[in-house]
């Protein structure tokens, strides 16, 4: 079997401008229609104001503003001060199938222990501490991986804290061409789980190719060669299906995790991230298929350093699942010996695939 002709040594750009797609004038119309103040972000985002989450907006609006997400990666509702539980889990049915993709943690100072909050804070007595320092999409572990997820900021520190957010269309954008064909062949096979996604998904909303990688829970990344010729029926297709994979190598994973690093990291420079300042009481959404997001290293100061962070996250259940691409299953056991034909990265439980010694891993 061949090898990857991907070993550059450095990461390249495109020069091809990145693309944010502005609001949507009837959107706005609407919106504004509904006594709703809406304030665009640059390069991407959207503030809300004047919406009250604790009561429903009506259908239109919602479905509007799931389309802004789709495009600009993320709303934010201002002054949403002292919602409870409920009205958070309510508010965040709005979006994808309309169903709560419970927590695997519930941290004891969760106010009701309700299941579906997942409770974060740079005090352990308060939440669990540490959470996404490295570029990540929440839920890779499971198959229909969250569309969306919920930040509520339920107290600000007083020194900072914000979350890093980086538009993976627009990011798949400024990659070059080749760099684009290598990596629309990858797929992922999460550590903790072994589902698999595609490194680049065409995304259901915005239709734009999107890339999409843990960088925390990666435990192997399966690429398809480039093809030579068609089979000519399904018994000879599935034949050659595993003789066209093969696993990334150490050398080969850790240049794709550095280069999507460099690539999310240019983002601010780049026009296609942002790094969002929360206030006390913002309830911020994003579209978890769209966009890119860790927490700034000032989010885990200590509170006696920035000031108590308190972050309440609630996930939403996607409408379909994050399939992989060329016929690969949807859950593969990496605690088992693999079918291909080449050495390779192939490792299961905990952070996965270590890229980088010195970094902290935990998402």
């Amino acid at each position: 079997m061949g090898t990857s002709a991907e070993t550059s040594n450095t990461t390249a750009f495109s020069t091809t401008p990145p693309t944010i797609p502005p609001l949507t004038p009837k959107h706005i119309s609407l919106f504004e229609q509904q006594g709703l103040s809406i304030k665009p972000l640059a390069p991407l985002g959207i503030e809300i104001y004047g919406a009250d989450v604790r009561s429903r907006l009506p259908d239109p609006v919602i479905k509007a503003l799931e389309v802004e997400m789709a495009n600009r990666g993320f709303i934010v509702f201002k002054h949403q001060t002292d919602l409870s539980t409920d009205e958070l889990v309510n508010a965040s049915k709005w979006w994808g199938a309309g169903e709560i993709h419970s927590t695997h943690g519930v941290h004891p100072a969760t106010p009701d222990m309700n299941r579906d909050i997942f409770r974060c804070s740079n005090d352990h007595r308060y939440g669990i501490l540490g959470v996404g320092p490295q570029w990540h999409n929440d839920g890779s572990f499971e198959a229909d991986t969250f569309s969306h997820s919920a930040y509520y900021m339920a107290r600000a520190p007083e020194h900072g804290g914000s979350t890093h957010f980086a538009h993976q269309g627009a990011a798949f954008d400024v990659l070059p061409k080749e760099k684009q064909a290598f990596w629309e062949r990858l797929v992922s096979v999460n550590s903790a789980s072994g589902v698999s996604h595609p490194v680049v998904h065409t995304h259901p909303i915005s239709g734009r190719k999107s890339v999409w990688l843990h960088l925390g829970m990666t435990g192997a990344v399966i690429e398809r060669l480039p093809e030579d010729g068609v089979p000519i029926n399904e018994l000879q297709r599935q034949a050659a299906n595993v003789e066209q994979m093969r696993l990334l190598n150490e050398e080969e994973l850790k240049q794709l995790f550095n280069d999507y690093n460099d690539l999310l990291d240019a983002s601010f420079e780049k026009g296609y991230g942002i790094r969002y300042h929360y206030d006390t009481g913002d309830l911020l959404y994003i579209d978890n298929w769209a966009l890119a997001h860790r927490a700034a290293p000032e989010a885990h100061m200590s509170a006696e350093e920035q000031g108590l962070r308190i972050m309440d996250r609630v996930t939403v259940k996607a409408k379909q699942n994050l399939a992989p691409h060329f016929g690969l299953p949807q859950h593969i056991n990496l605690g088992g010996p693999h079918p291909f034909n080449n050495d390779g990265v192939w490792k299961a439980g905990g952070i996965g695939f270590r890229w980088k010694d010195d970094i902290p891993m935990q998402n």
